[in-house]
């Protein structure tokens, strides 16, 4: 049985972020699946980056992309619920990943294969391309000794915004020449990509878009509220958001739960930033509607079939578009929180769309995996 080692967010980056640790945990789930015919299996890669090396998660103003006042305020204001919230995340880390045995970083990756029995790698996925948050990364680009001269590939890698024009082009070719098979996520640097190697690229969805709503139900929280609720998640401070999210409460005579880094609460939401993976799934599969900035709040909005609004974030604006635009849900963006807003969304037709990218998305995977017995072959 061969294993692949997957290489992508963990607990040493964004450790709070719902979608970064379901991401992971998605993509590990269609590999063992797919594996009880073909042979293979999952392992997710303890690897902490070496910008991340040095950074405490429990002291996150180290840790932190955004580093003005008012978001060191809002982790301030929140560090009793961050603590809660870091143990349930490596509660799940622990409970829902096969993972090594041990820590990797740059010092010890090249060991990996001979004392995990690792026999390929698949990178992916999320932001690991974006040169602003990591760099050139060696583990996220494939540029270790037992991957570069291995099977690597990436699923559904994201550039997140990077911005060519600010970077090493030629080093970046160089790197993305590492995987024998790429497939990303947005369709911004396809042609870059394509132009830069000379292995297969495509693009592919997300893949917490490759399970079903009934897949998330076997780790879903029991219900967290018991009355009806507007769900506020905010991956970077709005006042638009909040402001519609008490408009909207007011309209529906119901509370506001929030789940996002808040430095008051003025307004008396239900602060659950506490919330762990599990407990995050239930707050949006319940909620009334959910209101946005995050890419992972929109999917899994989507996911469960939920009235949702998506209010624009400048980093995350190009793959939140992408996947509106797709879906034929232009409609559900935001800006100034004025928009009208469509109250009814045609899901049938949207999930319909969604299982015609699983389907090809999955049967791109499966040949990415498929792809290391040629290469041993060859």
């Amino acid at each position: 049985m061969k294993t692949f080692g997957i290489v992508s967010y963990n607990k040493y980056a964004n450790f709070t972020n719902y979608g970064s640790a379901l991401q992971s945990s998605a993509l590990n789930t269609p590999i063992y699946k797919s594996g009880e015919s073909m042979e293979w299996r999952a392992m997710f890669v303890d690897y902490c980056p070496d910008r991340l090396a040095n950074m405490d998660p429990l002291h996150p103003f180290e840790n932190m992309w955004d580093q003005d006042d008012e978001a060191c305020k809002r982790i301030e204001y929140s560090m009793q619920a961050i603590r809660e919230n870091y143990e349930k995340f490596m509660t799940f880390y622990d409970q829902f990943f096969l993972h090594t045995k041990d820590k990797y970083t740059s010092q010890n990756f090249d060991t990996i294969c001979g004392r995990e029995g690792i026999d390929g790698f698949v990178c992916g996925s999320d932001t690991i391309f974006c040169y602003k948050e990591f760099g050139f990364d060696d583990g996220y680009f494939a540029n270790y000794d037992v991957m570069r001269n291995g099977y690597s590939v990436a699923y559904a890698a994201s550039f997140g915004d990077t911005d060519l024009r600010s970077i090493d082009k030629e080093a970046l070719k160089a790197k993305l020449r590492n995987f024998r098979y790429l497939a990303l996520r947005e369709n911004q640097f396809l042609d870059f990509t394509r132009e830069a190697t000379e292995v297969k690229v495509e693009q592919v969805i997300d893949p917490t878009l490759l399970l079903t709503a009934s897949d998330y139900d076997t780790i879903v929280a029991p219900r967290q509220i018991d009355e009806p609720y507007v769900l506020l998640y905010s991956r970077r401070f709005n006042p638009a958001m909040t402001k519609y999210a008490d408009r909207l409460s007011k309209e529906k005579a119901v509370k506001v739960v929030d789940i996002s880094l808040s430095g008051s609460n003025p307004n008396g939401h239900i602060m659950r930033y506490d919330a762990g993976v599990e407990e995050f799934l239930s707050l949006v599969k319940y909620a009334e509607c959910i209101v946005t900035n995050s890419y992972h709040g929109m999917l899994f909005s989507i996911i469960y079939k939920r009235p949702f609004c998506l209010f624009s974030r400048e980093q995350c604006d190009t793959k939140n578009a992408q996947v509106l635009q797709m879906l034929d849900l232009r409609d559900r963006s935001m800006v100034t929180g004025k928009e009208s807003l469509n109250n009814t969304i045609d899901y049938d037709k949207v999930h319909k769309i969604i299982a015609l990218r699983r389907e090809q998305s999955l049967n791109v995977l499966i040949n990415e995996l498929k792809g290391i017995e040629k290469w041993l072959e060859g």
